[in-house]
């Protein structure tokens, strides 16, 4: 789903067994058997992930995440905590004028598979990047032209201004790939062909993964030998494998299980992540902006919070949470909302379609909340509950009058403007919502284009402020991330409110 790991909801769809099996050997990486025994950080990690492959461990979908989790893919550049790019494979950077960045090369890195990294082999990969079809999301809204200007520098041009192109190229679906990756034409194949400090060995369909030590890497070296990756997308699956040892590390745990683990197991901390109402603006009941006022005003998160979320949650005050700490200082108050119908007038109104999906165990729960909650306004409800897959076609299309997602704000360049783009503006690639209104284009334009990062948060509040006045989205609650591990035990596990990191080069038994 996603994205979602903004996740936009993770696009996660369990493939046929047989249909992203794939071996590879890795010469550069392999580790003795003897390693899964011993003690300390000479054990093999065992991982229990939420969202088996997709495409096939593809680089273009939401298995860039999966890849990134699990330190196998790398960019050029990498996020810290704050959202601001620092040095991965890209050494040094500066902008040339409004349209051009050079990156140099780090010296001395090279692939899991031998063959060394240079300027070539980003410009192969960011080439590819833009070919793709579909392309991935971070690239929905520029154009990158990349180039070799010399063996170790890069120079990329878009085709217009792009401030955040640094902070751009630290997505998961921009890692650099070595040219063996792209032998077969029709798929990218990032086993054994990428620089992270442990090495894709075999995918096991949608079942299980192997990762091997990348003795090789540029930077440290991982800790574990290895990681043993099963994929259980059942939550409670997860959390019992955690719960009897048959995995050192659960990937998010649902909120029904934390309380049942102990606090020993389950690490709480802020999210990303704003799970939220879909108001369909284009047709339908919501098209009429006081019925959008009513929905809005029928909704206590308060009672999701408690009910649904057993407390491991915010209450939403905005489209961002406390995943973006400088958010809550900047806030102002939503811009011209209209007011709201009267419940007669709502009585009145057709039957709405509410969906949601089932891949967030929670979604379905806070579904039948929100239901309840309309219902007492006046609205008459028909829920729609089905896997992801079968739903993003049609919620992007306009098919459902209402659509409850839980989205990460900052999962594509770590800066919200992109996420209030593909959401929220008559272009974007991701408006279930179909808001086209000009003052929303026009106040997230304005952000995009301002280099000066404290002006640019400003004014993507001011965007926020726009959009929720247009009551397009109704907020419901801001997560909270819960990973399952024993403390006592396992050691450097990467607690990310963006989702790109997990397991790490620092990650390890002991």
């Amino acid at each position: 789903m996603s994205t979602s790991r903004p996740r936009l909801p993770r696009r996660r769809v369990a493939l046929p067994l047989a249909a992203a099996t794939f071996l590879v050997p890795v010469a550069t990486a392999c580790t003795s058997s003897t390693d899964s025994g011993g003690s300390g950080g000479d054990r093999r990690l065992k991982v229990a992930m939420a969202f088996p492959p997709a495409q096939a461990m593809s680089p273009y979908g939401d298995d860039a995440v999966t890849l990134s989790r699990l330190a196998v893919v790398e960019g050029l550049t990498r996020l810290d905590r704050n959202g601001e790019a620092r040095p991965a494979l890209a050494a040094t950077w500066k902008r040339d004028g409004e349209k051009a960045w050079e990156f140099t090369v780090r010296e001395g890195a090279v692939f899991q598979d031998g063959t060394k990294l240079d300027a070539a082999a980003v410009v192969r990969s960011l080439t590819a990047a833009q070919k793709a079809s579909p392309k991935p999301r971070v690239l929905s809204d520029t154009t990158l032209t990349p180039t070799a200007a010399a063996v170790d520098t890069v120079r990329i041009t878009t085709k217009d201004a792009d401030p955040l192109l640094p902070q751009r190229l630290a997505n998961p679906s921009l890692s650099i790939l070595s040219a063996a990756a792209y032998k077969d034409g029709s798929k990218v194949n990032p086993a054994g062909h990428a620089t992270g400090p442990f090495t894709l060995a075999e995918v096991n369909g949608a079942v299980s993964a192997t990762l091997e030590r990348n003795d090789t890497y540029w930077g440290d070296r991982a800790k574990a030998p290895g990681v043993d990756v099963k994929f259980v997308a059942d939550g409670t699956a997860r959390a019992n494998a955690l719960r009897t040892k048959d995995v050192d590390v659960a990937e998010y745990v649902p909120i029904s299980q934390a309380s049942l683990l102990g606090d020993g197991l389950v690490h709480e901390f802020p999210s990303a992540r704003t799970n939220g109402l879909s108001l369909n603006t284009g047709r339908g009941v919501f098209a009429d902006p006081a019925m959008r006022a009513a929905a809005r005003e029928a909704i206590d998160p308060e009672a999701l919070v408690d009910g649904v979320y057993e407390g491991r949650a915010d209450a939403a005050q905005g489209l961002l949470g406390p995943g973006v700490p400088w958010a809550a200082d900047l806030r102002t108050a939503p811009t011209g909302r209209a007011k709201a119908a009267a419940p007669a007038e709502v009585a009145k109104t057709s039957a709405i379609v509410l969906a949601t999906y089932t891949n967030r165990p929670e979604l379905p729960e806070a579904a039948t909340v929100v239901q309840q909650q309309l219902e007492k306004r006046g609205f008459t409800v028909k829920q729609v509950v089905r896997d992801y897959a079968q739903l993003e076609a049609d919620a992007l299309a306009g098919k459902y009058d209402a659509f409850i997602q839980a989205r990460n704000t900052l999962l594509d360049t770590a800066d919200p403007v992109s996420y209030l783009a593909s959401d929220f503006t008559c272009d974007g690639s991701f408006n279930i919502t179909q808001l086209c209104a000009e003052p929303v284009d026009a106040a997230v334009d304005k952000a995009a284009a301002l280099a000066d990062t404290d002006a640019r948060h400003r004014a993507e509040m001011t965007a926020e402020a726009a959009i929720l006045g247009s009551d397009a989205l109704v907020p419901l609650v801001h997560e909270r991330f819960v990973q399952g591990y024993d403390d006592t035990r396992v050691r450097g596990v990467a607690l990310d409110p963006m989702e790109r990191t997990l397991i790490t080069a620092d990650t390890r038994i002991g």
